[in-house]
């Protein structure tokens, strides 16, 4: 439950051109399908004990593992860079004195070191990072529902076939790429647990939160053109921490608190891929697992401030780039399933 959600949602309306109603009624289908996918690689992390890179040695033998044990670490460094963009312009948002650069900035750094402090701080992180974003969402729709209720009823073009596959594509890539690095955070838990509890809570979890995010992201989007406010802060489609905080800018000093938080809590999806990324890495090759994986959080903070920071100035462009090649290397991953 957090802002990456609402952009992948807002790309609907802001990138494919498609109305609040058919962006939501495609954000509902597929991910009722496509959440189906980590549910069921769930399962292996605490049945298997092994991380999802070395459950691939199964099928595709020890060497050739390496092809999708690469392939995740390309594309979880692509995540870390889409997180870090949302969070370095909601950060941004908050002062004029602040840009999308520091903001990033702040966000690699913040994650290198939630990530430094291992599973069990993540773990919990993870546990109460989403309450500040439950929040401001509710805040959100508590302040903008008048705007929503009177710009969304206004007629839009009809959504063309090419639109609404490309959309669905891309809501798929986002929830299916979750597959390949979900079992690397069960193995810690119990293997007597009852294997269709595990699917249920993880199916639950992904759904609702992306559901609930996705949505409130396209329906503000629709409307910000029609509102001059709302429209100033998504800074012509290329920023969802501005749209939320030009949302919640009636509400003052609590406004800026919980966009602040909301940034911060970005956080909850830039560590765990960063302890993913390192975790693939080392699976990579024996000499590979011999690097302590510190260096390998440190390698993908290299590589993530700095294309970050390039990659905000075309942050849909940017964002539809990786997600449309995402979906190419996660075929190769699904082999895992043989």
């Amino acid at each position: 439950m957090n802002i990456l959600s609402s952009s992948t949602g807002a790309a609907g309306p802001a990138f494919f051109s498609l109305g609040v109603r058919d962006s939501i009624a495609i954000i509902v289908i597929v991910n009722l399908v496509c959440c189906l996918s980590p549910g069921l690689f769930a399962i292996f992390g605490p049945k298997l004990g092994m991380r999802a890179m070395v459950q691939a040695r199964f099928s595709w033998g020890y060497f050739g593992a390496i092809i999708p044990a690469v392939l995740n670490v390309i594309t979880s460094e692509g995540f870390l860079i889409l997180n870090c963009i949302i969070g370095g312009q909601t950060i941004a948002s908050l002062s004029p004195q602040l840009n999308d650069t520091l903001g990033i900035v702040i966000i690699g750094i913040t994650s290198l070191v939630v990530t430094f402090c291992g599973y069990r701080v993540i773990h919990w992180y993870e546990s109460v990072a989403w309450i500040p974003n439950v929040i401001a969402f509710i805040a959100m729709l508590a302040i903008g529902y008048p705007q929503l209720r009177e710009n969304l009823s206004a007629p839009v073009p009809p959504a063309t076939p090419a639109n609404v596959i490309s959309f669905a594509s891309f809501l798929a890539s986002n929830m299916i790429s979750w597959s390949t690095m979900i079992s690397d955070y069960g193995i810690y838990h119990s293997p007597d647990a009852s294997s269709a509890r595990i699917f249920i809570y993880t199916y639950l979890g992904f759904f609702v939160s992306s559901v609930t995010g996705q949505a409130l992201g396209a329906a503000f989007a629709a409307a910000a053109p029609s509102v001059p406010a709302w429209n100033a802060g998504f800074d012509d489609s290329s920023s969802i921490g501005g749209l939320l905080h030009s949302v919640l800018l009636p509400t003052g000093a609590f406004g800026e608190i919980l966009t602040a938080l909301v940034a911060l809590s970005v956080t909850s999806a830039c560590a765990p891929t960063m302890y993913t990324f390192s975790t693939s890495f080392m699976a990579i090759a024996a000499w590979f697992g011999a690097v302590p994986r510190w260096v390998y959080i440190l390698v993908s903070e290299g590589i993530l401030i700095p294309v970050a920071i390039i990659g905000a100035k075309r942050f849909y462009a940017t964002f539809v780039d990786i997600l449309s090649t995402s979906p190419k290397y996660r075929c190769l991953l699904f082999a895992l399933t043989c």
